[in-house]
């Protein structure tokens, strides 16, 4: 650990501690504190230069100028000893430290705000950059390192699928547009609302029910059929707008074990708390990311640099209580077709809790391996123990409990 001043600043250590370092930056940190008499815990970008020059011989230019804007992190001019360590700490993936050590990324000294003609591709990568990622040093590296190869593929693919698919008499189609799957639906059902509580809409084999829980795929496909043009609306449209950036960002991997995790956490929890509701919509998966990026953003507020951020979080946190709050009252609702209940809002909750735990870790270690962070493991193991937990009260509960479930569709 590395001792503190009173005013919350770091003091330079005499060795690098317990990071293991290259000869030449252990090198370098032998001789930092002459360049930081005071003990403030920062030396200025100059400084800094001049000590790798004196001190680094076997780098090249070209790589310590690479070292120089990593470790500026925040583009102030001003370097801590502690984010140059971190910089380059075993934690972060071989892809960014073998950049950083090999000196084959480019990165300016600047920050990125300041860079001037930049082409629209361009423009909306350092945009993306800026709504994710806190801290200046992994907006730089992302900015100079993302090729859009491969594209956010996974959210998109979702997306399309969401809203492509319809139910035909019980057969599933894919290939209508979604403005003409509800169309079709509210003149064949008579419904353009809530059409999941029409008995044939529940005959589809997406659909998770209480009765036909047994049916293991239920629990993730059922992302893919939706309540009402109102319903699909908002989950297509938060995921465009929040899933598409974090993926850039981070990736499908990460994004998509994120997101599925909630679209299982979600339908599992409904048939935990909420045992004789169906459950339709992607709210799990939606609640999951959308809950990760506000949560990972109030962790990081003062290194967050997207604007009205204040703003744009009181729109966020409105609209998901307005739709969480509709499928709360829809769901006490009296169901048109009492044998059919509502869909269950309880998915939602699974999505959050899932979001502030397994999502704000991936969100918080960028182009760091997960499986050197002590709270990913906890939290795998905290959803492992519930998804077990989960399966043996479907197994058991229901017939103990003796419930009286809707019949099946």
């Amino acid at each position: 650990m590395l001792p503190a001043l009173p005013q919350g600043k770091l003091v330079w250590p005499s060795s690098p501690g317990p990071v293991e370092l290259l000869p030449c930056e252990r090198k370098v940190a032998h001789f930092v504190d002459k360049f930081d008499p005071g003990n403030t815990g920062y030396i200025s970008t100059g400084k800094f230069r001049t000590l790798l020059e004196s001190h680094s011989s076997k780098l090249d230019p070209h790589k310590r100028e690479v070292l120089l804007a990593l470790a500026d992190s925040h583009a102030d001019g001003q370097i801590c000893y502690h984010d140059f360590i971190s910089l380059m700490s075993n934690k972060r993936s071989n892809s960014f430290r073998q950049a950083i050590l090999q000196g084959n990324r480019r990165l300016s000294s600047k920050a990125l705000l300041e860079e001037k003609g930049l082409s629209l591709s361009q423009r909306l990568i350092r945009h993306v950059a800026y709504e994710t990622l806190p801290r200046e040093i992994d907006r730089k590296w992302y900015y100079d390192s993302y090729t859009c190869c491969p594209p956010p593929w996974f959210m998109i693919t979702v997306t399309l699928l969401e809203a492509r698919t319809r139910v035909g008499r019980g057969s599933l189609c894919l290939g209508e547009w979604r403005v003409a799957f509800f169309l079709y639906n509210g003149v064949s059902l008579g419904q353009f609302v809530l059409q999941v509580t029409h008995p044939r809409y529940l005959k589809n084999s997406l659909v998770y029910h209480p009765q036909l829980r047994a049916q293991a795929w239920r629990y993730l496909t059922y992302i893919f059929m939706h309540a009402g043009i109102e319903h699909l609306g908002l989950n297509v449209v938060l995921q465009l707008l929040v899933g598409v950036p974090l993926e850039m960002v981070h990736g499908a991997t990460r994004i998509g074990l994120v997101y599925v995790a909630g679209v299982v956490a979600g339908s599992l929890a409904v048939s935990v708390a909420d045992m004789t509701a169906p459950v339709v919509g992607s709210s799990g998966g939606v609640y999951a990311l959308v809950s990760a990026h506000l949560a990972n953003i109030v962790m990081n507020w003062s290194g967050m640099k997207c604007q009205f951020k204040l703003l744009r979080m009181a729109v966020a946190l409105i609209c998901m209580s307005m739709e969480f709050g509709r499928a709360v009252w829809l769901r006490f609702h009296p169901s048109a077709y009492p044998p059919c209940p509502h869909p269950s809002f309880v998915a939602h909750l699974g999505g959050v809790a899932v979001g502030i735990t397994l999502g704000v870790v991936v969100l918080r270690n960028y182009e760091q391996r997960l499986q050197d962070q002590s709270l990913w493991w906890i939290f795998v193991a905290m959803y492992t123990v519930f998804v077990l937990f989960a399966v043996f009260w479907n197994i058991f509960a229901y017939t103990l409990l003796d419930l009286k479930l809707p019949p099946p569709p």
